[in-house]
């Protein structure tokens, strides 16, 4: 399938690469792309070559957020919201392992899809932000305090400041900084060591973490541990 607002390829090993496309508008996230998005996660979502997913940007930023264009635009508010919400919640349930790879900025919707993938990792140069909160539209803040914690989210949430690689790192946002011309070979390495286990184990731990946020040890161990033996170990 042919797309203009991504880039998807098959990278060998069983690793798609999903590129935003956008590079002159720094990637800005438009109707269009989520619904190319959508499209290609929904074609990789029982690609059985496709055990993992990196997500970067093209040019000198991951994302700016979305299309500021298309919201002053009142006859968009449907498709808008129709879009961003069948494309969160994509992301966020895509069976299989996801990498964000940030290259440059990553601000308010381009925030919130490196907070949706599974694994952060950046170039130096990349910067996160919620400036949308400036603007009047509530940042995501759900996902994001589940990486950081209550109080790092609620202070970037409601501020809306920016902060660099080294504060990302700090926060653990991201798991490493890399050099900028080292960034989509690491994501690739990553990829790479996470297909190392079987696709059956990888995608059962991919299930829990999307399913059960927030159960209880009883429950969780009811699902990770029971029901691991069950679905996964007896039957190898």
């Amino acid at each position: 399938m042919g797309y203009e607002a991504i880039r998807a390829d098959e990278l060998e090993g069983g690793v798609g690469f999903l590129m935003l496309h956008r590079p002159e508008k720094r990637n800005a996230i438009s109707i269009a792309m989520r619904q190319e998005i959508l499209a290609c996660l929904s074609a990789w979502r029982e690609h059985e070559g496709i055990r993992a997913v990196i997500v970067t940007g093209a040019g000198a930023a991951f994302s700016a957020g979305f299309d500021l264009k298309e919201l002053q635009e009142p006859e968009n508010f449907d498709a808008l919201l129709d879009s961003s919400s069948a494309y969160h919640r994509a992301v966020w349930s895509f069976p299989k392992p996801t990498i964000a790879a940030v290259n440059g900025v990553a601000l308010g919707g381009g925030f919130d899809l490196a907070a949706l993938c599974d694994i952060r990792i950046c170039a130096g140069d990349a910067a996160f932000g919620h400036p949308e909160i400036k603007l009047g539209a509530p940042p995501l803040f759900t996902p994001l305090r589940w990486i950081v914690g209550d109080g790092a989210a609620r202070e970037l949430c409601l501020s809306g400041r920016r902060i660099d690689a080294q504060e990302a790192l700090r926060l653990r946002l991201v798991s490493e900084v890399v050099p900028p011309g080292a960034l989509v070979e690491r994501a690739k390495m990553l990829a790479a060591t996470i297909l190392e286990a079987p696709a059956p184990a990888v995608q059962f731990t991919k299930r829990f973490f999307v399913e059960n946020t927030g159960l209880g040890f009883e429950e969780s161990f009811a699902i990770e541990h029971d029901a691991a033996f069950r679905e996964i170990l007896l039957r190898r």
